[in-house]
């Protein structure tokens, strides 16, 4: 299921979309859910969410590791509630959600009540949490526009192929602020063709914004895109080649111009300028579809944006302002709507019938 959008009946399809998103049509021919109930989490200072459906396979799907498709996330307390509501849209959207296989990363392996929050959400969830050692980027981290950009765990897509099994040649990174409203497995079929990342390029973006005079200024540095036609892509949203990315050592690519940036300050956006030198100009396009992103508007003051024009399966809010936080404080924006019927914390179903 995917979604098109006309600019003239945004108001409509709102409204329409929201019943469709809470009231799901299943059918005998794709995935299948049947609620389990409510479901308190052990003990801790996390949310409590309700226990989601069982998803189960469609009569079409296979089995065994080959049919797999290998999702991973970051997973942080603050952003618990984003990410339990991307679970459930994927899980809800797959033909075969009994074939995705969750990797999660955390600063705090130990903290167990991370696991039994998400297990006791999703008993049946396929998933596995690795921890990401902070120290790794440990001085490596530059001041950026906006203090959740500085986070050692917003880096840890950088380190992703060092932490998940050496068996996994593909994986599909997603942020926690986004939902998928299409079968997943659509875009885990991408052809790489040969490229180490795929996701939706935006050519028409201003890419100069994305690094200072100094970088511009300095032909040693600015000569890294001399050979290719760079575009911005937003980080995201990334089918990655993990083996191709082990075999150019790219973990070290990022991390040579992370440590430029200590030296010479030459982007102000966190861990996407990094990529952005590495690869930008380099990848695999994907269609827009699958990133309608900027959602939670700019890094300053996340005003309230519309959709754009076209096709949509996955939405992403991306920038400042968060659905969970701006329908808490009964100031939502027009598209939060549509990411409050994946919402599965405790009390969201009463704010949505008060």
């Amino acid at each position: 299921m995917a979604f098109w959008i006309r600019s003239s009946y945004l108001p409509l399809f709102l409204g329409l979309l929201s019943i469709l998103l809470l009231h799901p049509v299943t059918s005998t021919s794709t995935a299948t859910a049947v609620r389990l109930g409510v479901v308190r989490r052990p003990s801790g200072s996390l949310p409590i969410f309700h226990e989601a459906p069982a998803f189960r396979n469609g009569g079409e799907c296979g089995s065994g590791h080959n049919k797999l498709i290998h999702v991973a996330m970051t997973l942080d307390a603050n952003y618990l509630r984003g990410t339990m509501a991307a679970i459930l849209s994927m899980l809800q959207h797959s033909t075969c959600p009994e074939n995705l296989s969750f990797h999660f990363l955390s600063a705090h392996f130990a903290d167990a009540d991370l696991f039994s929050s998400i297990k006791s959400t999703f008993p049946y969830l396929n998933f596995k949490i690795y921890r990401f050692d902070s120290s790794r980027v440990h001085g490596k981290i530059s001041r950026s526009i906006r203090q959740a950009l500085d986070q050692p765990l917003n880096y840890a897509r950088i380190y992703l192929a060092d932490i998940i099994p050496a068996d996994v040649g593909r994986v599909i990174y997603l942020d926690s602020d986004l939902v998928v409203v299409d079968d997943i497995a659509k875009l885990w079929a991408v052809d790489m063709e040969n490229k180490v990342v795929a996701a939706p390029e935006y050519c028409r973006a201003n890419f100069t914004q994305y690094f200072t005079e100094v970088f511009w200024l300095d032909p040693d540095l600015s000569n890294t895109f001399q050979e290719r036609n760079p575009c911005y892509f937003n980080t995201g949203v990334m089918v990655m080649d993990v083996d191709k990315w082990r075999e150019g050592r790219y973990t070290e690519k990022v991390e040579e111009w992370m440590a430029v940036q200590k030296k010479k300050r030459i982007y102000r956006l966190g861990s996407l300028p990094p990529f952005l030198l590495v690869l930008a100009g380099n990848i695999k396009p994907v269609d827009h579809r699958w990133n309608q992103h900027g959602l939670g508007g700019d890094n300053f003051e996340g005003k309230c944006r519309g959709l754009h024009p076209g096709p949509i399966s996955l939405l992403h809010w991306s920038g400042k302002g968060k659905p969970w936080l701006r329908l808490d404080s009964r100031k939502p924006c027009t598209i939060d709507y549509l990411w409050a019927p994946y919402d599965l914390y405790r009390s969201s179903r009463q704010w949505l019938e008060g």
